[in-house]
């Protein structure tokens, strides 16, 4: 089992409502040193983020890391294009989905990992409609309530 750490993990919650979650891979991302620590505090956000190819590479865009405290005056873009880092057979397989199917790329997680590297979280992900979203807010509640319920009879 992996060694549990204290660095923060870095989630996109709104992901999980507004598309249905397909398939999942973990990619690396190319940093700079003042990226990775602001990261290490918790300082990123990936609300607005989202990944597109570019010349067979997949970038995520708009991803938010707040610029580093303790940096100087070379402190890096808080909403830089970032490469992401697959391997070559797996870049074929998600750009082979994404162009058959109705899907999109969906960062959802960053973590770090025991050796200390940044990996991302991307699913494919197939857009929810309204209705969905909906039905997604009864579960939640009637689950909820369920484990409330569990927890008196405790």
């Amino acid at each position: 089992m992996a060694k549990q750490t204290d660095t923060p993990v870095i989630v996109n919650r709104k992901a999980k409502y507004e598309y249905t979650l397909v398939d999942e891979f973990e990619a690396g991302i190319m940093l700079k040193g003042t990226e990775v620590k602001a990261m290490r505090s918790g300082n990123a956000n990936l609300s607005d983020a989202y990944c597109i190819f570019d010349n067979g590479n997949l970038i995520i865009k708009s991803m938010f890391i707040a610029e580093y405290d303790h940096g100087n005056v070379n402190n890096h873009e808080t909403r830089a294009d970032r490469r992401l880092l697959l391997r070559k057979s797996e870049l074929k397989k998600i750009k082979r989905k994404l162009d058959e199917k109705g899907l999109t790329l969906v960062p959802y997680k960053i973590y770090f990992t025991e050796r200390g590297f940044v990996k991302l979280n991307i699913w494919l992900a197939q857009g929810k409609k309204s209705f969905d979203k909906r039905n997604s807010i009864k579960e939640k509640d009637v689950k909820r309530e369920l484990d409330r319920e569990m927890k008196k009879f405790k």
